[in-house]
């Protein structure tokens, strides 16, 4: 087994490296740039340098920085342009050999030198090797410090609708299994189908209309995570609190997972209760619990059991945007919307590179659960 995570681990890497190469390749053919979104601001709103000023620097080296023929068409000066290219990371500053001033691009000894998309990406992996993700540079804030600012509201999502899918959906297709072909088998399945159709922010929107003061109940709050009282309630009162605002989004994120699931441990149940062991056991004398939880249900439970962190992460990282945003929770899929319409590459390229480790990290984890729950399994043996 030893052997088998090295080789899963170092597999990691040239992984890894293509999903950044590509994601990376793929962004240069995108139309617009962080310094046409600077632009716009600066046109619309004229506030050029908030969030960028002293920032953006060592890990904004991502992305296409456009042509300067068409920043001159918008009739910008041409030194603010400059200005922009470099403290983003596509241009740097080349002074005259012997210069001894510090390096200004108003200097008439140095120039502008364009940074190649080649050397830019090499820098990025660089500076990710050590996790240096640089800063945002829409919100002079790093990149490590804006994903654990948004990380609550993903964990509470992630975790809550991952346990909720499991305590429900397992004990459900251990039922379902059990009583194969009658009524109670077939309404369920119609039920969790139904749910399973149902759009997450159509039944976000439902929610809302009944139970948070739309046109019905004003039963749970509308929007956040926690009341503007906080501070001030008792540590009983901040976990009802907690709980009074997480129910709704919770709900609406987890209504789709039961079908999947359900319907997973119902057929492997089924399977195992047709094998040989089963039969033998029950010739034997022993019970229909005895052979059903003390046989069936570990041989039944492995992949369920061992997909939990891969289902946990699915969640964690792939929260619906627009729950988040009908129930104005600030997390971890509105701020890759977010940043990736606003052309914040260190946010886009900085998440994708942690969270892409975290996943590889996490089948490397489903494997080694695997043989957790069952030790007859040996991927030693086996070739990556």
């Amino acid at each position: 087994m030893g052997a088998y995570i090295l080789r899963r681990l170092l597999l990691i890497v040239p992984t890894l490296f293509g999903i950044m190469l590509i994601n990376f390749a793929l962004v240069q053919f995108i139309p617009g740039g962080p310094i046409e979104q600077i632009i716009a601001q600066v046109q619309g709103e004229g506030d050029v340098f908030q969030g960028i000023a002293g920032g953006g620097g060592d890990a904004a080296t991502m992305g296409g920085g456009g042509q300067d023929s068409y920043y001159g068409a918008r009739g910008l000066p041409q030194d603010f342009l400059d200005k922009l290219e470099i403290e983003m990371g596509f241009a740097r500053i080349v002074c005259e050999s012997g210069y001894t001033g510090t390096p200004d691009i108003a200097d008439p000894a140095c120039t502008k030198e364009k940074i190649g998309i080649a050397e830019r990406f090499f820098t990025m992996m660089g500076n990710y090797l050590h996790f240096d993700f640089g800063q945002s540079y829409f919100r002079s804030i790093s990149v490590v410090d804006l994903v654990i600012e948004k990380m609550p509201v993903s964990i509470t999502l992630g975790l809550w609708s991952t346990l909720i899918a499991y305590v429900v959906s397992i004990p459900l297709g251990i039922r379902k299994a059990v009583r194969d072909g009658s009524s109670f088998d077939t309404w369920t399945s119609a039920l969790i189908i139904v749910a399973y159709a149902i759009p997450g922010f159509l039944f976000a929107l439902l929610l809302l209309v009944l139970f948070a003061g739309g046109s019905y109940w004003q039963i749970f709050p509308l929007r956040g995570l926690t009341s503007d009282n906080w501070d001030q309630l008792s540590f009983f009162g901040k976990i009802a609190d907690y709980f009074w605002h997480i129910t709704l989004p919770v709900v609406a994120s987890t209504i789709s997972s039961f079908a999947t699931l359900t319907l997973l441990t119902k057929n492997s149940f089924l399977d195992e209760i047709k094998k040989q062991y089963v039969i033998t056991a029950k010739a034997k004398g022993l019970s229909e619990r005895s052979v059903l939880y003390g046989h069936v249900f570990r041989n039944a439970m492995l992949i369920v059991i061992a997909g939990f962190p891969a289902a946990f992460l699915s969640v964690f990282f792939g929260a619906s945007i627009i729950i988040e945003t009908m129930f104005s929770l600030d997390g971890l899929g509105r701020l890759g919307f977010e940043a990736a319409v606003a052309r914040d590459y260190p946010v886009v390229f900085g998440t994708l590179y942690f969270f892409g480790l975290i996943g590889l990290l996490v089948g490397v984890l489903s494997d080694m659960m695997y043989v957790l729950v069952d030790p007859r399994i040996d991927f030693e043996s086996r070739q990556v």
